[in-house]
């Protein structure tokens, strides 16, 4: 039986959707072939129809998380461009923080997987990377951040990136309640802190 190709494009969509979905609950390690055709509802043969490797299915699911972050930045700035920051620190820090782990955010729970991967999967990741500073960067006005001269746009994106992953990574990590909340308010706090949107 031959499939349309919009068929199995719809396929490929769900076959990428769930594995980023198990790739974030499970890990790398944790995610076998038979988890993620399961979780796609589709054969094994019909996993290898899209991708020869649970390694290429990974990478397309980091490039894809990632994306999925760019453009829901790239939204709220066209949406919201005077509070895009503060709408986006809050939503990160409140619901991406505390939703099931499966719809959790790329940069925080596939990024510790990345780094054991291989070369061409850094890559595709450090491409991505640069493309969600530059997205983010555009929404920031050049300022100074304490003990240091001049710091550029895509620094404070950086910044403001890896503060919101790490403080994701260390809210979900605990196990109590009130010190994950503390150190969202803390992180939030300082992100707000040290960068500005455009006036």
């Amino acid at each position: 039986m031959r499939y349309s190709a919009e068929h199995k494009l719809e396929t490929r969509a769900r076959v990428i959707t769930a594995a980023g979905q198990v790739f974030r609950k499970d890990g790398y390690g944790g995610a076998g072939i038979d988890a993620l055709t399961k979780a796609a509802g589709v054969t094994n043969g019909a996993f290898y129809g899209h991708f020869k490797s649970k390694a290429e299915a990974f990478r397309t699911a980091v490039l894809e998380g990632l994306e999925e972050l760019r453009q829901g930045i790239a939204a709220l700035k066209t949406n919201q461009p005077k509070e895009w920051l503060p709408t986006f620190v809050g939503y990160y820090l409140g619901y991406k923080r505390t939703c099931d782990l499966g719809e959790s955010c790329a940069l925080p729970s596939l990024s510790p997987d990345v780094m054991r991967a291989d070369e061409e999967t850094r890559s595709a990741y450090t491409a991505e990377i640069k493309r969600l500073v530059e997205e983010v960067a555009a929404g920031l006005p050049e300022h100074k951040i304490e003990g240091r001269s001049e710091t550029s746009r895509e620094d404070q994106a950086i910044l403001l990136l890896a503060m919101l992953s790490g403080g994701v990574t260390l809210a979900r990590a605990v196990s109590d309640p009130a010190l994950s909340e503390r150190i969202a308010d803390i992180i939030a706090q300082a992100a707000l802190t040290a960068i500005k949107p455009h006036d």
